[in-house]
């Protein structure tokens, strides 16, 4: 069954490209023996600052794809049956019901949206001194700081999550998925929904 058009593909793995460089700039930048190893900071700060302002552009042009904007619209809703599976999760038994996409990978695309958002915001008040005081800035580093570690640990769950789902991840690479996946992980999807 195809679960994902190559244009949807294209934005998921550049935007992981982009996040890594972040990631790995961002560690380089915070943990000594990795700014020791490395060096030229200035040049690891332009490729994090860069590798950040350019993780909007892959969801910028996978708006002209009609498959991601439908996509984007099915995480946008949420009904009676993503409640039912919320339940189910935390309570770690029960039925899961989900259609394309289950509630959790509603919440965590809805989380990582925002977060992004904010990482940019506090990320361009902290490389442009002169837009703000110094309090703001202070502010923004510290936010900036602590939701990078939250980022980087939602990050490595999701990750996780996908090594330990084959089919899941065959569904990103090839964009098809077995039947068998589809109807035991999403029994209310409907291919063309």
């Amino acid at each position: 069954m195809r679960r994902f058009s190559g244009a949807e593909r294209w934005v998921h793995r550049t935007t992981a490209v982009l996040a890594g460089v972040c990631a790995g700039s961002a560690a380089t930048l915070y943990l000594p023996p990795l700014a020791e190893l490395v060096g030229r900071r200035h040049l690891v700060v332009t490729v994090h600052t860069w590798s950040g302002l350019l993780l909007l552009v892959p969801f910028l042009l996978g708006l002209l794809s009609r498959a991601f904007r439908a996509d984007l619209r099915v995480l946008n809703r949420f009904g009676p049956h993503d409640r039912v599976w919320l339940r189910s999760a935390l309570r770690r038994r029960g039925p899961r019901p989900a259609g394309k996409f289950n509630a959790g990978q509603k919440v965590y695309a809805a989380w990582l949206a925002g977060a992004v958002l904010v990482m940019l915001g506090t990320g361009l008040l902290m490389w442009f001194t002169g837009l703000a005081p110094l309090v703001w800035r202070t502010g923004a580093t510290f936010v900036h700081d602590w939701l990078a570690l939250a980022l980087g640990l939602v990050l490595a769950g999701h990750i996780g999550k996908a090594l330990g789902d084959p089919e899941a991840r065959r569904g990103m690479r090839t964009g098809f998925v077995g039947r068998w996946w589809a109807e035991a992980e999403h029994p209310l999807w409907r291919p063309g929904d």
